[in-house]
């Protein structure tokens, strides 16, 4: 890539364990400010409709949900769960963010423009890689969310959780995390850039609220449209209780959901998702940014965009050079002839350095 070039390869990866760092600081942040309205989500998507004894119609909608879980379980319930998800969340979105700024970098132009297909594919390389941190922070973080909606058995703790999957457990359903993931970046950080650039001052720089309001934006549309496989990785993931129906697998999931519970059922949780993602993505990809301005080191590869004001050159804005014009060199030339002639002065002349030397009439 363009800026690549001449760069030795420690350079390059002392880069990518430097925005590593910061991007472990800024996922850590995000999600901790929207951790209660994910928790929300997690018990909204695993209410079934029909065919179930525990959890049906016990939340009307995800507000309702949010008050009974405050009025009968407490404030602090709603951040059950949240060191190991902060435990696991530092290094996922540490390696998406990292994932994604190499990807672009090796796409990007020598004007810093990027195709979107380059776009596009960064984002999905980002969703992928970070499955292996994600999977099993999210089926540790869901099991404790739910375990609340039953007052009676064993305390649930992270351990006791991670004890009964074992290690392979802990991937479970991670076809569907692929699914929901993958898409996911593909659609959030080129609609992020490009929200980017349209914030942007005349200068080309990006104020601190303009890149919070490019990242809620960019959640909208990449948080709502992977519903339905967030849905299925969820119902996948959770312990199902007796009476509750039970999944093989991503295919019997989808199958067995749209039977019993209709399509609806498929976008269950979705605002609460789009609530959650929206934000949550728009405070870490400020802190990322700012950390990125705050805690600058030069590693002579490509600056962030919008980071710094670049005003653009007056000159460049000019109409273009008219020989003809008033003013125009022809026209002047031929103005500096006469002063000569009529006050006997010889002007300095200065020529435009050439491979080769212009001949005049005079000479030839």
């Amino acid at each position: 890539s363009y800026g690549d070039r001449g760069r030795p390869l420690w350079l390059q990866v002392a880069e990518s364990a430097y925005r590593f760092t910061l991007g472990s600081v800024a996922g850590a942040v995000g999600a901790t400010a929207v951790y209660p309205i994910d928790l929300v989500k997690t018990r909204m998507q695993n209410q079934r409709s029909t065919g179930s004894v525990v959890g049906e119609l016990m939340y009307k909608n995800s507000f309702d949900c949010f008050k009974k879980v405050l009025r009968y379980e407490g404030f602090f319930v709603l951040y059950r769960g949240l060191l190991p998800q902060l435990i696991g969340v530092a290094p996922e979105k540490a390696i998406k963010l990292t994932v994604n700024d190499f990807v672009r970098d090796k796409f990007t132009q020598r004007d810093g423009s990027i195709p979107l297909f380059a776009e596009i594919l960064a984002g999905g390389c980002a969703g992928g890689s970070q499955v292996i941190f994600t999977n099993p922070l999210e089926i540790v973080k869901i099991r404790l969310q739910v375990a609340g909606e039953i007052t009676t058995g064993p305390r649930v703790s992270a351990l006791t959780v991670m004890k009964d999957l074992g290690l392979f457990g802990l991937y479970k359903g991670a076809k569907a995390c692929f699914l929901r993931d993958i898409p996911f970046s593909a659609i959030y950080f080129p609609v992020y850039a490009h929200c980017k650039l349209m914030l942007a001052d005349e200068n080309g720089h990006v104020r601190g609220l303009n890149l919070l309001t490019a990242g809620a934006i960019a959640g909208v549309p990449a948080a709502s449209l992977v519903t339905p496989a967030d849905v299925i990785k969820t119902r996948l993931q959770v312990a199902a209780r007796a009476g509750q129906t039970t999944y093989s697998g991503v295919t019997d999931c989808f199958v067995k959901i749209l039977r019993e519970e209709g399509p609806s059922a498929f976008w269950k949780g979705a605002a609460a998702r789009v609530f959650r993602s929206s934000p949550q993505f728009g405070v870490t990809l400020l802190t990322y940014e700012l950390l990125q301005r705050w805690l600058y080191v030069d590693f002579g590869g490509i600056k962030p965009s919008g980071s710094e004001p670049h005003p653009k050159s007056r000159i460049s804005g000019l109409p273009p050079v008219n020989p003809d014009h008033l003013g125009g060199y022809r026209l002047a030339t031929a103005t500096f002839a006469g002063i000569e002639n009529k006050f006997g002065l010889s002007l300095p002349k200065f020529r435009a350095a050439s491979a080769t030397p212009v001949k005049t009439k005079a000479a030839a």
